[in-house]
């Protein structure tokens, strides 16, 4: 299948690719006011599936990772895992190798393109984040000359300048420059890095409800799902059927994803967590023995958690946790579990694995761990 090509990140926009697969709305003239926002992720959703001429359960993980997946930077690799453990000479280097390539052949394009072929959405929003920058600093640029008039002479320091950067890239670029590039254009050069390294911190938060948001968009464009069951993304629990509202001062519950069946108001309450960490963990348990308290319709509910962590030992740990005398989570899925299992193969990492890597493989194998497309299948049967 083909990539959707973001309007200035690839492509031009009269190229066939980008006639073929369509265009961001950072090509548009209206530049969306949170580009990582709800509703800008919304469009960037609807404008990529409006090229995908089919989402099936088997295809669905595909487009999670075109979508949320990206290249560390440090190593050009597709993410797997922590990036200052996975840099080279570490083991997870080796992993990121395996993984990276696995990828690439899944999605059929060289490893050397595959970081054209993923982190469409990130790229996507930070282009709008770049246009709407700078509808605002044309505008600041004129508020900020009559703040400064009282001050012409005094030369003070200019917005962006960054003399350390600018002495960088000078001395770096010497050797190739004719002649040393004018200030405004040093200062335009040091505000796109900036602009640049600060975008990376913003993943994280496009990460998770983009997360959830492009598995609402996966479930309502498989028809079997949506005509059986009602789907919700972060609805606060007390809407749901069966669901007491909190007593007391209590705090509003909120759930990532929910899905109700229509046919006897079956409930699937989703946990959408990228990755594992320890105080994820933790909420886990929280939120759950929060659902059974407030539970009201003296009926069983599904607990499930999706997720794309790698390490071994949080996949083991999420699949085995249990709360009395039953497992947590009614379902384990990962987005897709055969990249793991690549990651855990590489090359010069050992042929038996031991520890969490075991353990974790034995949920894959037992099919505690399933893929996705598994999971997506069980709710069209």
């Amino acid at each position: 299948m083909s990539t959707p090509t973001p309007a200035g990140l690839g492509a031009p926009r009269d190229t066939p690719a980008a006639t073929e697969l369509g265009t961001s709305p950072a090509a548009t003239s209206t530049v969306p006011a949170r580009a990582f926002g709800e509703e800008n992720r919304a469009k960037l959703l609807s404008d990529y599936f409006a090229d995908v001429p089919e989402v099936t359960q088997s295809n669905a993980w595909q487009h999670v990772y075109r979508l949320l997946l990206w290249a560390d930077r440090t190593t050009g690799l597709a993410h797997c895992y922590e990036s200052d453990k996975s840099q080279p000479g570490r083991p997870w280097y080796a992993r990121s190798l395996a993984f990276h390539v696995w990828l690439s052949d899944a999605l059929g394009v060289p490893p050397s393109e595959l970081g054209e072929h993923i982190d469409l959405m990130f790229r996507w929003a930070t282009a709008d984040l770049a246009a709407a920058a700078a509808t605002r600093r044309r505008e600041r640029a004129v508020a900020a000359d009559t703040q400064r008039a009282p001050y012409v002479g005094r030369d003070l320091p200019l917005p962006g300048e960054d003399p350390e950067l600018e002495a960088i890239l000078t001395e770096a670029l010497a050797p190739y420059l004719s002649h040393e590039p004018p200030p405004e254009a040093l200062r335009d050069l040091t505000e796109r890095i900036q602009a640049h390294v600060g975008q990376e911190n913003k993943r994280k938060n496009l990460v998770g409800e983009g997360f959830e948001d492009t598995l609402v968009a996966l479930l309502t464009r498989i028809p079997r799902i949506t005509e059986s069951y009602d789907i919700r993304v972060r609805p606060w629990l007390h809407d749901l059927p069966g669901f007491h509202p909190p007593r007391g001062s209590e705090k509003a519950k909120q759930v990532d994803l929910a899905l109700v069946r229509r046919a006897d108001a079956r409930r699937i309450l989703v946990s959408c967590k990228w990755s594992v960490r320890s105080d994820r963990e933790e909420q886990f348990v929280s939120d759950f023995r929060a659902y059974t308290e407030l539970e009201a319709a003296g009926e069983d509910f599904s607990y499930v958690l999706i997720t794309n962590e790698f390490d071994p030992a949080r996949l083991a740990a999420a699949c085995d946790t249990r709360r009395q005398n039953a497992l947590l989570f009614t379902d384990v899925v990962h987005v897709n579990p055969r990249g793991p299992v690549a990651a855990y193969s590489a090359p010069g990492i050992s042929a038996r694995p031991s520890g969490g890597q075991a353990r974790a493989l034995e949920r894959i194998d037992s099919g505690r761990l399933s893929a996705l497309e598994t999971w997506l299948e069980s709710l069209s049967s």
